[in-house]
């Protein structure tokens, strides 16, 4: 059985209290004022997104892996033999243990998280589970550049699994600059299996992300006790209230932290003023029509080889070609 104190990290990445203290003050110091969502991912945050997975009304994740179970032979051919697989904001990989279980000589598996807990727990498991898998983790704000140098730790065509339509979080314009970095990293003819939020009711939209059990609101403030932990800052969660909502021009959810009260944070040493009904962005989650996804993915330097749908079309897995 593989421990953790037998886990060593590839790279270690992880963002410093400093860079994380710029990202806080530079959001909370404009208007409207707003939070990197990167900074949902402490160890509880990515248990609770988890829990939020397994939700009656968050459908992304089962409709994601209902495609994956029935194209995974599809996939697989596409994905080829002898892959480095790598996977940016890889949380717990429940859906990678199906494209390893279906590529027996994957080359190696390198996951990419930006919380290091949640990143080494997730690789014993991946290690007990197949023990003759080369797995490099990586403990990394994947949002920013970085540089990995995987020539000498394994030999195989590289690809990229994005899954969760994580892309939906980045702007249209950062997505496109994050999908050109991908490009970079896999080379012509690699690959990226990516999963895409489709248009769709915006009353489906809603219940996936206002859930009857408050998780994904213990989610969103939870981001201000992770902030509380590495900056020693003194928001106070129960502060703020939950708010997640629709909207149709930008064809995006938005989600909010809105402040109860007229208050003050001190923030290492800064003080921001918040006012009742006052509201910080924590989050945008871009929904996507498949020709506007595509046409993104031609600017990145990808052709979109396949697209598998669910049967109600809410949810689109895509196996992009760098050319």
């Amino acid at each position: 059985m593989t421990t953790e104190s037998e886990i060593k990290l590839f790279l270690d990445l992880e963002p410093r209290s400093d860079a994380i203290l710029e990202d806080v003050i530079a959001g909370l110091s404009v208007c409207p004022k707003s939070l990197p969502s990167k900074y949902f991912y402490d160890a509880r945050g990515s248990k609770l997104f988890d829990e939020i997975c397994t939700l009656d009304e968050y459908y992304p994740t089962r409709t994601e892996l209902s495609i994956l179970e029935t194209h995974i032979e599809d996939i697989v051919s596409s994905l080829g033999d002898s892959v480095i697989l790598v996977e940016y904001g890889s949380g717990s990989s429940i859906k990678t243990r199906l494209l390893l279980e279906a590529i027996p000589e994957t080359a190696a598996y390198v996951p990419i998280d930006i919380s290091r807990e949640h990143l080494i727990d997730a690789s014993v498991q991946l290690k007990n589970l197949f023990p003759d898998l080369t797995v490099l983790p990586v403990c990394a704000d994947y949002s920013q550049v970085i540089s990995l140098d995987l020539d000498d730790a394994a030999d195989g065509r590289i690809s990229v699994f994005f899954p969760g339509s994580t892309i939906g979080n980045f702007s249209r314009e950062h997505a496109v600059q994050f999908m050109s970095r991908v490009h970079q990293l896999v080379g012509v003819g690699g690959g990226m299996l990516i999963g895409v939020d489709l248009v769709k009711d915006e009353r489906l939209l809603h219940a996936a992300y206002n859930d009857s059990k408050g998780v994904t609101a213990a989610f969103n403030k939870n981001m201000l006790s992770h902030i509380n932990d590495r900056l020693g800052s003194s928001f106070l969660p129960s502060a703020f209230d939950h708010r997640a909502f629709y909207d149709p021009v930008m064809q995006r959810i938005e989600m909010q932290l809105v402040s109860r009260v007229d208050q003050r944070v001190r923030v290492n040493g800064n003080s921001i003023q918040f006012c009742k009904g006052e509201a910080v962005r924590t989050e945008y989650s871009h929904k996507y029509c498949l020709d506007q996804f595509e046409r993104m993915s031609t600017e990145a330097g990808f052709v979109t080889e396949k697209v598998w749908l669910d049967e109600n079309e809410h949810f689109a897995v895509q196996y992009l070609r760098a050319i």
